[in-house]
């Protein structure tokens, strides 16, 4: 009997052990005891106390920069353009504007004085001397412009004669049907000077168009004195004038 009870107190004695020494161990690493069927508890992030910085873009744009805004090329707007399908220059082609007059038009070209709707006449004179007068009539129903100066050439002559830069008008000669402007010409140095003298029996007047030394229509070939006209290299004219005076004073 004392030996079994011997025995009990022996064996309550190591378990008592045991117990002790388990709950030491657990005391030393810090994590006491856990139940062996629950899952382990996950490990925090290394960074966790730190937010993560998430770049953000505008709304209705991607990263990559091809949201609502257009590149080169695309349908957005770029600096310069006209937008709405119009060309650099506004869209609409400029209208022909006669020079000196600053109007530009109505939608429609400008008529141009030209040998179709004017009647031309040339008149030699005594006064001032050595000098010839062109007439241009406008005969059509719709005013036009006799642009910078007549084109001369008499014959077969190679050469053109150059305006007087002083009778350069204030605004271009502009004709109403039925009214007329001029031209005054220089036909030889009255001192003798020129040289080459030669007589003209033909003469053809050519009109300018809206830009210096472009064609501005037909010719017309008014008649000449049956004795023809003298001229040389002094030869020089104006000018298209609204006024006859301002052809022949200068």
């Amino acid at each position: 009997m004392r030996t079994a009870r011997r025995v009990r107190l022996l064996a309550a004695t190591a378990t008592a052990t045991a117990v002790a020494a388990l709950a030491l161990t657990a005391c030393e690493n810090g994590t006491g005891t856990r139940d062996e069927g629950a899952s382990p508890a996950a490990k925090p992030a290394a960074n966790a106390t730190t937010p993560k910085q998430t770049a953000t873009t505008p709304s209705g744009t991607s990263d990559a920069g091809t949201g609502t805004g257009k590149g080169a090329g695309g349908g957005g707007t770029d600096a310069g353009t006209g937008g709405s399908g119009s060309s650099p220059a506004g869209g609409t082609a400029a209208t022909a504007k006669a020079p000196g007059t600053g109007r530009g038009g109505s939608g429609s070209a400008q008529v141009l004085c030209n040998g179709s709707d004017t009647a031309v006449t040339v008149q030699p004179l005594s006064r001032p001397l050595n000098h010839m007068l062109i007439t241009v009539r406008n005969t059509g129903s719709r005013t036009c412009y006799l642009t910078y100066y007549p084109v001369l050439r008499f014959d077969d002559m190679q050469w053109v004669p150059q305006p007087a830069a002083e009778t350069h008008p204030q605004a271009v000669t502009t004709l109403a049907p039925g009214e007329s402007g001029y031209a005054g010409v220089l036909l030889s140095a009255a001192d003798g000077s020129g040289d080459g003298g030669t007589t003209g029996r033909r003469l053809t007047v050519a009109f300018q168009g809206m830009t210096p030394n472009s064609t501005g229509g037909a010719s017309a070939t008014p008649a000449l004195p049956a004795k023809g006209v003298y001229y040389d290299s002094s030869l020089r004219v104006t000018y298209w004038q609204q006024d006859r005076n301002d052809a022949l004073d200068w």
